[in-house]
């Protein structure tokens, strides 16, 4: 019954709610200096995606790697995507962050990008890494979208899943996209979305600007929130009939019964964009590889401790589950 009892997180003194704790670290931190490499991956269906590499001397080498996916809109450059590879650095793994489609700085060629159920770039990713033969152990890590990606990829198809990846840790994970779209459109949460949606806007003018006979802007200025937003764009640029539909096949929260290597979920009970839905409570106590821990505080994509530049709690769990003999 992996529910973690109780977690030992503390936010800073002076970050005194979820949005304190989403807000501060994200404006605040400037986060460690990653010298990247970057590599293209070209895909089957003729996109790329960009990813970035932070890779060991071979003395400080585990010979394990940890792929990290990013939150929506966000990219490799994250100030918690960055406090994270230091910290796995510093565990001994090498680390690959991947940007998603349209996220690495130059837009992806084709009309589709990136949706929160896309397991088919994370699959293409994890392929690429292994087929150079360099890694005996894989473990993935995900940040809100790049955590619903990460647990629909271990459980929608387990058997599936290589050998090689032993072990998983996401955060602050929407993983019942319907609520999810709806919380985060309160009054309360205009702020964050609004800022996703200005720069969803503009990777749709961008779209309409290479694919003016499938993009109509007629209306864009006046969508104010996720489900009109995914029912207009998301969902038809990716084959979804409505955004409904989008979102029952994209939640990962039916596949986590299915999950078979060790797995935790850390999501802040504070945390302004997650509904009830979003804490999987039954699925922790009824499964022998999901866990799931739920700190007081946190906010979303926050866990700072002290100062601001971290580190942070969700890295420090992070390789404490990655790498304790027993998970929990």
């Amino acid at each position: 019954m992996p529910l973690v009892a109780a977690s030992s997180f503390q936010p800073p003194f002076y970050q005194l709610n979820g949005h304190a704790q989403t807000i501060v670290p994200g404006l605040w931190r400037s986060g460690p200096a990653v010298a990247y490499e970057r590599e293209r991956l070209e895909l089957p269906d003729g996109d790329f995606l960009d990813l970035d590499w932070s890779r060991l001397p071979a003395h400080r080498r585990v010979n394990a790697l940890a792929i990290i996916s990013h939150g929506l809109e966000g990219d490799t450059h994250r100030a918690y995507i960055r406090g994270m590879v230091r910290a796995l650095n510093d565990a001994g793994f090498d680390a690959l962050a991947w940007n998603y489609r349209s996220c690495g700085g130059e837009a992806n060629r084709l009309l589709r990008s990136y949706h929160l159920g896309d397991t088919g770039d994370l699959t293409q990713v994890l392929g690429h890494a292994l087929a150079a033969g360099c890694y005996e152990r894989v473990f993935l890590v995900g940040f809100s979208a790049g955590g619903n990606v990460t647990l629909k990829f271990l459980g929608e198809n387990p058997a599936l899943v290589p050998p090689q990846v032993q072990r998983a840790v996401v955060f602050s994970t929407p993983t019942d996209l319907k609520s999810s779209a709806v919380h985060i459109g309160r009054l309360q949460n205009q702020v964050y979305m609004r800022r996703f949606l200005k720069t969803l806007r503009l990777k749709v003018r961008a779209k309409a600007g290479v694919h003016p006979a499938d993009v109509d802007l007629t209306g864009l200025e006046e969508l104010r929130n996720f489900p009109d937003f995914d029912d207009r764009y998301t969902a038809p640029m990716h084959g979804f009939a409505s955004a409904e539909a989008y979102y029952a096949h994209a939640s990962s929260g039916q596949y986590l019964a299915a999950i078979e290597i060790p797995t935790l979920l850390v999501n802040a009970a504070n945390d302004p964009f997650l509904p009830g839905t979003c804490y999987p409570v039954a699925a922790a106590e009824a499964s022998a590889a999901f866990f799931l821990e739920i700190p007081a505080g946190g906010g979303h994509v926050g866990f700072a401790e002290g100062l601001p530049d971290g580190p942070y709690y969700s890295e420090r769990r992070a390789v404490d589950f990655l790498t304790r003999e027993t998970p929990g």
